[in-house]
């Protein structure tokens, strides 16, 4: 008897470069009742994931001095993508023991230390339905995050999968990394420009007719109800009056958030309050600087340029 396709599940994979609101979305969007959602889990890094994950857990549960810090500055960085790994898999849920058999049993199943991008996708894949599982909910959602980019791989994978990708004014973006932060997001103006640019010119393009939606941050947080309805109806969810109020909620991050950058924000309502924080936080010249590389997506999503009011790059 052939072994059903282990890519017929629905995930909602949700994208978005980093600081542009992919955590509190995701954490709205795990509210509803039917829809659990997780962190990103970066799963491309290193070679053999599976006895990395492995060996991971084995050093977390021992509190060995090499991996027991939150940054990536120091934790050891032979052991920093695993131990990345095993963390947003507790954000999302799991503790050491599920992981673990999960992990053997996919790596018994493709009959290698999970190597492929289908493996490795596979594992993931085991991750959200073991998640979907125990919540009761009907479909199961991570961040694809800057991973976006290669969307086209992931629809071919799971070809019910559907895609929503929240952008944010790449200025606001920019002015996140260097004030936010400064130790692991883009260092200069220039490499924010560039880097928003490359997530959010080429997924639409490529998407699958009928599976990816952009959304943008500022429409989130000022009109959450029209936003949010538009993005169930993508999903194919039925209105959840919940997500109007994720932060009364429990949520996996919230309870381990080890650090999080967004942990603490995304548990307050959705405010505007972070609005064109690049008019205060970026110079005159560093806008003009941003707008002259990324002019273009920032007039075909909407943004005012301020070196061209009427939004023409």
């Amino acid at each position: 008897m052939s072994q059903p396709d282990p890519f017929s599940t629905s995930p909602v994979l949700l994208g978005g470069d980093n600081r542009s609101g992919t955590t509190l979305l995701s954490i709205v969007l795990d509210s509803h009742l039917d829809l659990v959602a997780g962190p990103e889990i970066d799963f491309l890094e290193p070679p053999n994931l599976g006895p990395h994950i492995l060996g991971a857990i084995d050093l977390l549960a021992v509190g060995d001095w090499r991996v027991t810090d939150t940054t990536k500055n120091t934790i050891d960085p032979f052991w920093y993508d695993g131990v990345h790994f095993v963390v947003q898999c507790r954000r999302f849920g799991l503790d050491f023991d599920d992981l673990r058999g999960l992990v053997r049993k996919i790596m018994v199943e493709v009959g290698n230390d999970i190597v492929s991008f289908i493996d490795r996708c596979r594992l993931v894949n085991e991750i959200g339905e073991l998640r979907r599982a125990r919540s009761g909910a009907q479909r199961w959602g991570l961040k694809l995050q800057r991973k976006i980019t290669r969307i086209d791989d992931f629809a071919r994978l799971w070809p019910r999968a559907h895609f929503v990708h929240i952008v944010r004014d790449g200025r606001d973006v920019a002015a996140s990394h260097l004030k936010t932060v400064p130790d692991w997001g883009y260092r200069t103006v220039a490499d924010a420009a560039r880097g928003w640019l490359e997530v959010v010119s080429r997924p639409h393009r490529i998407a699958p007719p009928g599976r990816y939606l952009e959304v943008r941050y500022e429409d989130l947080v000022s009109s959450p109800r029209t936003a949010l309805t538009m993005i169930l109806d993508h999903l194919d969810l039925p209105w959840d009056e919940a997500v109007l109020r994720h932060a009364e909620y429990e949520h996996a991050l919230f309870e381990q958030p080890h650090g999080h950058p967004a942990a603490e924000a995304a548990g307050k309502p959705l405010h505007q309050g972070r609005i064109g924080r690049h008019v205060q936080d970026l110079t005159p010249s560093q806008i003009v600087e941003f707008e002259e590389i990324a002019g273009s997506e920032l007039a075909r999503l909407g943004y005012l340029s301020v070196s061209s009011p009427s939004g023409d790059a």
